[in-house]
């Protein structure tokens, strides 16, 4: 074997560092010094998200076109750093906790290799390395969801997922044996090679039904969501909250490649009426379903599978433009769907309170929370100027350049869901603005963790939809890279 290889792997390669050096500080230090483990992971991680954005990433293959990665593919594993550096940084509170204290080493190692899985879904290039890949990403996910031992609606949860994780994992691997017997081969290329120059058979429809099934499962795409609700209302917020963000946009990075990569010559013939379907009922469903809501985690679950349903318009839009669209928008909901986890987990840890109802007034007496409440629903929401009316404006005008009328009509459906978006997040801002209550939430300092994670999110929907080179550098990346 040719070890020289593994250098172009140097992202995957600096995350097992930092998993190492977790491991081996929880597992060798006094107790003591344990006590800082939370913090030391983090900024060993926050290090290494420097390190990789400073280490440029070439277009490479390694393990005979197994693995692949490019400009695009390392600023989309870059993405997933912001958002998994946020998460560490908001949990350290709950993750010093009493009840939390002696999970505290395995939290963390679990969280950076469902990571490193996330790393090989985004570079596979090969069926075989992308399932490996999805169930190094999956099965640690179910124990996270069952972390807090004591809760009913933990173990529930847990439970709900670990089905989840086997159907969708059952689904997809039944679709790829059948594109397996039909091609002869796992290699995408190969697939789109065979699958161009063949004639399409109805064995091949059913095989990319249950692939897009399967990956469906991964982003909660609509009918594929009943459970994701229950699976975030019972896990702890803060693996909710990396739920909801990380294993969402990888599995949407994941699924682009895939349908691009393997199944491109089949678009118009097949998976494109597929995923129109689909996207128009999970934004639909999702805002619907959203509506009716009390609990913050429920509400934000339900917002979350319509927010896949947006960021899938990226994957049937022109490939190059849509992966950068796709990264833009899936960047600009970490910060914003984060900043709503971080004032749902502050106000959890310091008074336990999760209903929308329990927010009524809370302008009066944390106004710095709800500030951060109040600009995380405008930016799902898409309100401008700030970044998440930026991200819709991108991945709207990267669907609309397919050009055909059935894109517009796609796009105009998901223009008047935008709209019923509108209506269930400003809900939030009345209740802690508007609504009045007699017994509102305490005011109390939320930990320093919180604070700072909140002020990255803040500042990141405030300022990077004016940046414009971040998406420039984006498209650029999506236009140089082999991928595409």
């Amino acid at each position: 074997m040719d070890y020289s290889q593994f250098m172009i792997m140097h992202q995957e390669i600096g995350l097992l560092v930092v998993f190492l050096l977790v491991f081996l500080f929880d597992t060798f230090l006094s107790k003591n010094v344990q006590s800082k483990l939370s913090v030391v992971a983090c900024v060993l991680f926050g290090a290494f998200t420097v390190y990789s954005f400073i280490q440029p990433v070439e277009v490479g293959e390694a393990f005979a076109g197994m693995y692949a990665t490019s400009p695009i593919v390392g600023a989309i594993k870059n993405i997933l750093n912001i958002g998994m550096f946020i998460v560490l940084l908001q949990s350290i509170k709950w993750n010093n906790s009493e009840s939390q204290i002696v999970r505290r080493g395995e939290f963390i190692e679990l969280m950076l290799l469902t990571l490193f899985g996330m790393y090989l879904m985004v570079s596979a290039r090969h069926f075989m390395l992308f399932i490996i890949a999805l169930e190094t990403a999956s099965l640690p996910l179910a124990a996270m969801v069952a972390f807090d031992k004591k809760t009913y609606e933990s173990h529930e949860a847990a439970v709900k997922y670990l089905f989840t994780a086997m159907f969708s994992s059952a689904i997809y691997m039944l679709g790829i044996s059948f594109v397996y017997g039909l091609s002869g081969t796992l290699y995408f290329g190969d697939i789109a090679q065979q699958v161009a120059g063949a004639e399409t058979d109805f064995l091949l429809y059913v095989a990319l039904a249950f692939v897009i099934a399967g990956v469906g499962f991964k982003i909660s795409l609509v009918p594929f969501h009943l459970w994701t609700a229950d699976v975030y209302q019972g896990a702890p917020t803060s693996v909710t909250s990396y739920l909801s963000v990380i294993s969402k946009g990888a599995a949407a990075f994941a699924s682009m490649v895939i349908l691009t990569q393997a199944f491109g010559a089949l678009y118009s013939q097949v998976w494109e009426w597929m995923l129109y379907a689909l996207i128009i009922l999970t934004i639909t469903l999702g805002n619907l379903f959203a509506i009716r809501q009390n609990n913050m985690k429920r509400f934000l679950a339900f917002s979350s599978i319509s927010q896949a349903g947006y960021i899938m318009l990226g994957v049937i839009a022109n490939a190059s433009v849509g992966m950068a669209a796709l990264s833009y928008y899936v960047l600009i909901y970490i910060f914003s769907n984060l900043a709503a986890f971080g004032v749902i987990q502050a106000i959890e840890n310091a008074k336990g309170k999760i209903d929308m109802s329990d927010y009524n007034g809370l302008y009066k007496t944390n106004p710095k929370l709800a500030f951060a409440m109040m600009l995380a629903m405008f930016s799902l929401g898409g309100i401008p100027p700030f970044a998440g009316f930026f991200s819709k404006f991108f991945i709207f005008s990267a669907a609309l350049q397919e050009g055909s009328v059935a894109m517009y009509v796609l796009v105009l459906i998901a223009l008047i869901n935008t709209i019923i978006s509108l209506y269930y997040y400003l809900l939030v801002v009345k209740a802690m603005f508007i609504n009045p209550n007699d017994n509102p939430i305490e005011s109390f300092k939320s930990h320093w963790s919180e604070r700072a994670g909140l002020v990255i999110c803040v500042a990141g929907i405030i300022i990077i939809g004016l940046v414009s080179c971040i998406y420039v550098c984006l498209t650029d990346a999506a236009n140089v890279s082999m991928m595409f």
